[in-house]
Protein backbone atom coordinates (compact mmCIF):
# COMPACT_ATOMS: atom_id res chain seq x y z
CA UNK A 1 0.00 0.00 0.00
CA UNK A 2 1.01 3.44 -0.87
CA UNK A 3 1.88 6.14 1.66
CA UNK A 4 1.73 9.71 0.59
CA UNK A 5 4.26 11.80 1.56
CA UNK A 6 2.07 15.47 1.44
CA UNK A 7 5.24 17.35 0.75
CA UNK A 8 7.40 15.60 -1.31
CA UNK A 9 11.12 15.90 -0.81
CA UNK A 10 14.21 15.81 -3.12
CA UNK A 11 16.45 12.88 -3.45
CA UNK A 12 19.38 12.15 -5.78
CA UNK A 13 20.55 8.61 -6.82
CA UNK A 14 23.92 8.02 -5.05
CA UNK A 15 24.80 4.46 -6.75
CA UNK A 16 26.52 4.59 -10.03
CA UNK A 17 22.86 3.22 -11.55
CA UNK A 18 19.77 2.88 -10.16
CA UNK A 19 16.46 1.07 -10.93
CA UNK A 20 12.83 2.42 -10.73
CA UNK A 21 10.82 -0.64 -10.51
CA UNK A 22 6.70 -1.03 -10.41
CA UNK A 23 6.84 -2.51 -7.48
CA UNK A 24 8.87 -3.47 -4.64
CA UNK A 25 11.08 -6.02 -5.94
CA UNK A 26 9.38 -5.68 -9.32
CA UNK A 27 10.22 -5.09 -12.39
CA UNK A 28 12.60 -2.55 -13.86
CA UNK A 29 10.45 0.51 -15.69
CA UNK A 30 13.49 2.80 -15.90
CA UNK A 31 16.97 3.46 -14.67
CA UNK A 32 18.77 6.79 -13.06
CA UNK A 33 22.00 7.21 -13.33
CA UNK A 34 24.67 8.96 -10.48
CA UNK A 35 23.33 11.97 -8.93
CA UNK A 36 19.66 12.04 -11.04
CA UNK A 37 16.85 13.53 -8.64
CA UNK A 38 13.47 12.29 -8.20
CA UNK A 39 10.61 13.65 -5.87
CA UNK A 40 9.44 11.47 -2.81
CA UNK A 41 5.88 11.10 -3.22
CA UNK A 42 5.35 8.25 -0.66
CA UNK A 43 6.38 5.15 0.41
CA UNK A 44 5.43 1.77 -0.03
CA UNK A 45 6.54 -1.53 1.70
CA UNK A 46 10.03 -0.11 2.81
CA UNK A 47 10.42 1.38 -0.46
CA UNK A 48 10.45 5.15 -1.53
CA UNK A 49 7.28 6.21 -4.20
CA UNK A 50 8.75 8.63 -6.47
CA UNK A 51 8.50 10.65 -9.47
CA UNK A 52 11.92 11.52 -11.57
CA UNK A 53 12.69 14.94 -11.75
CA UNK A 54 14.08 14.85 -15.52
CA UNK A 55 10.54 13.23 -16.63
CA UNK A 56 7.69 12.86 -14.41
CA UNK A 57 8.79 8.69 -14.32
CA UNK A 58 6.86 7.07 -11.33
CA UNK A 59 7.58 3.78 -9.67
CA UNK A 60 9.54 2.73 -6.57
CA UNK A 61 12.93 2.89 -5.82
CA UNK A 62 15.47 1.32 -2.99
CA UNK A 63 16.13 3.65 -0.29
CA UNK A 64 19.66 3.00 -0.24
CA UNK A 65 20.00 3.96 -3.62
CA UNK A 66 19.26 7.27 -2.19
CA UNK A 67 19.96 10.46 -0.32
CA UNK A 68 19.20 13.64 0.07
CA UNK A 69 19.55 16.21 -3.10
CA UNK A 70 22.58 18.46 -3.79
CA UNK A 71 22.18 21.05 -6.28
CA UNK A 72 24.19 19.96 -9.37
CA UNK A 73 27.10 21.84 -10.94
CA UNK A 74 28.03 19.59 -13.90
CA UNK A 75 27.27 16.52 -15.51
CA UNK A 76 29.45 14.04 -17.14
CA UNK A 77 30.38 14.03 -21.11
CA UNK A 78 32.22 10.96 -21.11
CA UNK A 79 30.67 7.37 -22.23
CA UNK A 80 32.10 6.38 -18.88
CA UNK A 81 34.63 8.29 -16.13
CA UNK A 82 35.80 7.37 -12.64
CA UNK A 83 35.88 8.96 -9.11
CA UNK A 84 39.45 9.03 -7.86
CA UNK A 85 40.42 9.21 -3.93
CA UNK A 86 43.17 11.34 -5.14
CA UNK A 87 43.79 13.64 -8.27
CA UNK A 88 46.42 11.37 -9.91
CA UNK A 89 45.53 9.15 -12.55
CA UNK A 90 47.35 6.34 -10.30
CA UNK A 91 45.06 6.86 -7.42
CA UNK A 92 42.54 4.40 -6.08
CA UNK A 93 39.13 4.20 -8.65
CA UNK A 94 35.68 4.33 -5.83
CA UNK A 95 33.21 4.40 -8.51
CA UNK A 96 32.51 4.18 -12.24
CA UNK A 97 29.95 6.50 -13.74
CA UNK A 98 28.66 6.75 -16.92
CA UNK A 99 27.05 9.33 -19.34
CA UNK A 100 24.99 11.85 -17.84
CA UNK A 101 25.61 11.24 -14.52
CA UNK A 102 25.45 14.68 -12.33
CA UNK A 103 28.24 15.76 -9.85
CA UNK A 104 28.55 18.70 -7.34
CA UNK A 105 31.94 20.09 -7.82
CA UNK A 106 34.28 22.82 -5.97
CA UNK A 107 37.65 22.41 -6.59
CA UNK A 108 40.44 22.32 -9.48
CA UNK A 109 43.84 20.24 -9.14
CA UNK A 110 45.87 18.96 -11.80
CA UNK A 111 43.13 18.53 -14.67
CA UNK A 112 40.67 16.83 -11.73
CA UNK A 113 38.04 18.70 -10.45
CA UNK A 114 36.77 18.03 -6.61
CA UNK A 115 33.22 16.33 -5.70
CA UNK A 116 31.45 17.50 -2.54
CA UNK A 117 32.29 14.37 -1.22
CA UNK A 118 36.11 14.97 -1.74
CA UNK A 119 36.83 12.44 -4.53
CA UNK A 120 38.05 13.46 -8.17
CA UNK A 121 36.79 13.27 -11.75
CA UNK A 122 38.57 13.84 -14.92
CA UNK A 123 37.84 17.51 -15.85
CA UNK A 124 37.71 16.77 -19.38
CA UNK A 125 34.81 14.13 -19.03
CA UNK A 126 32.21 17.07 -17.33
CA UNK A 127 30.91 19.90 -17.85
CA UNK A 128 28.52 22.22 -16.87
CA UNK A 129 24.83 21.43 -16.44
CA UNK A 130 23.27 24.02 -18.60
CA UNK A 131 25.66 23.05 -21.42
CA UNK A 132 24.25 21.17 -24.14
CA UNK A 133 25.40 19.28 -27.54
CA UNK A 134 24.13 19.86 -31.05
CA UNK A 135 23.52 16.49 -32.54
CA UNK A 136 21.49 14.13 -30.77
CA UNK A 137 23.04 11.25 -33.58
CA UNK A 138 26.53 11.88 -32.34
CA UNK A 139 25.38 11.52 -28.79
CA UNK A 140 23.59 8.10 -29.69
CA UNK A 141 26.66 6.92 -31.37
CA UNK A 142 28.63 7.20 -28.31
CA UNK A 143 27.04 4.27 -27.26
CA UNK A 144 27.38 1.70 -30.52
CA UNK A 145 28.07 -1.74 -29.15
CA UNK A 146 26.06 -0.87 -25.54
CA UNK A 147 24.49 -4.31 -24.57
CA UNK A 148 21.18 -4.08 -24.74
CA UNK A 149 19.03 -3.90 -21.35
CA UNK A 150 15.26 -3.29 -20.97
CA UNK A 151 14.41 -0.22 -19.15
CA UNK A 152 18.55 0.56 -19.19
CA UNK A 153 19.67 4.22 -18.90
CA UNK A 154 23.62 3.65 -18.67
CA UNK A 155 26.56 2.61 -20.49
CA UNK A 156 26.08 -0.83 -19.02
CA UNK A 157 22.75 -1.31 -20.95
CA UNK A 158 20.18 0.39 -22.91
CA UNK A 159 16.67 -0.52 -24.49
CA UNK A 160 15.84 1.77 -27.61
CA UNK A 161 13.81 4.59 -25.54
CA UNK A 162 16.84 4.71 -23.12
CA UNK A 163 18.79 5.69 -26.29
CA UNK A 164 16.62 8.05 -27.36
CA UNK A 165 16.09 9.93 -24.32
CA UNK A 166 19.83 9.89 -23.17
CA UNK A 167 20.72 11.84 -26.84
CA UNK A 168 17.51 13.92 -26.52
CA UNK A 169 18.24 15.12 -22.59
CA UNK A 170 22.38 15.77 -23.72
CA UNK A 171 20.84 18.10 -26.45
CA UNK A 172 18.67 19.90 -23.69
CA UNK A 173 15.41 18.37 -25.80
CA UNK A 174 12.78 17.10 -23.59
CA UNK A 175 11.79 13.49 -24.47
CA UNK A 176 9.91 11.37 -22.08
CA UNK A 177 11.01 7.49 -20.84
CA UNK A 178 9.14 5.17 -22.90
CA UNK A 179 8.43 4.88 -26.97
CA UNK A 180 5.07 5.25 -27.06
CA UNK A 181 5.32 8.32 -25.44
CA UNK A 182 8.14 9.59 -27.71
CA UNK A 183 6.14 9.40 -30.54
CA UNK A 184 3.66 11.72 -29.39
CA UNK A 185 5.82 14.42 -27.73
CA UNK A 186 9.26 14.27 -28.71
CA UNK A 187 10.15 16.83 -31.64
CA UNK A 188 8.09 17.30 -33.96
CA UNK A 189 5.75 14.81 -36.54
CA UNK A 190 7.11 14.88 -39.97
CA UNK A 191 5.33 12.33 -42.65
CA UNK A 192 6.48 8.36 -43.00
CA UNK A 193 7.33 9.11 -46.57
CA UNK A 194 9.44 12.39 -45.74
CA UNK A 195 12.97 11.68 -46.65
CA UNK A 196 15.35 10.92 -43.47
CA UNK A 197 17.23 13.75 -41.95
CA UNK A 198 20.02 12.99 -39.27
CA UNK A 199 18.45 12.88 -35.71
CA UNK A 200 15.16 11.63 -37.06
CA UNK A 201 12.73 9.37 -34.91
CA UNK A 202 10.91 6.33 -36.32
CA UNK A 203 8.54 3.73 -34.57
CA UNK A 204 6.99 0.74 -34.50
CA UNK A 205 4.94 -0.38 -32.37
CA UNK A 206 6.53 -0.82 -28.72
CA UNK A 207 10.24 0.41 -30.56
CA UNK A 208 11.82 3.41 -31.89
CA UNK A 209 15.36 4.53 -34.09
CA UNK A 210 16.91 7.28 -35.06
CA UNK A 211 18.54 7.65 -38.19
CA UNK A 212 22.04 9.34 -38.39
CA UNK A 213 21.76 9.34 -42.41
CA UNK A 214 19.16 9.07 -45.14
CA UNK A 215 19.73 5.44 -45.51
CA UNK A 216 20.98 4.70 -41.96
CA UNK A 217 19.78 3.62 -38.15
CA UNK A 218 20.85 3.33 -34.60
CA UNK A 219 19.19 1.95 -32.08
CA UNK A 220 18.97 -0.03 -29.47
CA UNK A 221 17.28 -3.67 -29.98
CA UNK A 222 16.84 -7.26 -29.28
CA UNK A 223 17.30 -9.21 -32.31
CA UNK A 224 21.03 -7.30 -32.16
CA UNK A 225 21.39 -7.24 -28.14
CA UNK A 226 23.48 -4.38 -28.62
CA UNK A 227 22.93 -0.36 -30.34
CA UNK A 228 23.52 -1.33 -33.79
CA UNK A 229 23.69 0.66 -36.96
CA UNK A 230 21.24 -0.70 -39.76
CA UNK A 231 20.40 0.57 -43.04
CA UNK A 232 17.12 1.74 -42.54
CA UNK A 233 15.06 -0.30 -45.48
CA UNK A 234 16.68 -3.60 -43.88
CA UNK A 235 15.53 -3.02 -40.46
CA UNK A 236 11.43 -2.09 -41.82
CA UNK A 237 12.09 -5.24 -43.38
CA UNK A 238 13.45 -7.98 -40.48
CA UNK A 239 11.33 -5.92 -38.01
CA UNK A 240 7.80 -6.63 -40.31
CA UNK A 241 8.87 -10.03 -40.96
CA UNK A 242 9.80 -10.90 -37.44
CA UNK A 243 6.31 -9.37 -36.26
CA UNK A 244 7.08 -5.99 -34.95
CA UNK A 245 4.61 -4.40 -37.84
CA UNK A 246 5.09 -1.39 -40.28
CA UNK A 247 6.34 2.39 -39.13
CA UNK A 248 3.81 4.24 -37.04
CA UNK A 249 5.32 7.82 -36.79
CA UNK A 250 7.62 9.57 -37.29
CA UNK A 251 9.19 12.63 -35.48
CA UNK A 252 11.94 15.53 -36.19
CA UNK A 253 14.35 16.50 -33.27
CA UNK A 254 14.74 20.32 -32.90
CA UNK A 255 17.47 21.90 -31.59
CA UNK A 256 18.35 25.34 -30.44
Amino acid sequence: MLSADPNPKLHQVTVPVADIRDEPGGARLRQLVYGETVEQIGDREGWIAVRAVRDGYRGVMKPTDLAPAQEATHRVIALGTHLYAAPDIKARDTEGLSFGSRLTLDGDSDGFLRTHDGRYVPKVHVTRVGRHFRDPAGVAELFLGTPYLWGGNSRLGLDCSGLVQIACHACGIPCPGDSGDQAREAGTPVGIEVPLARGDLLFWDGHVAMAVAPDRLIHANAHHMAVVFELAEEAVRRIAKQGGGRLIARRRLLVD
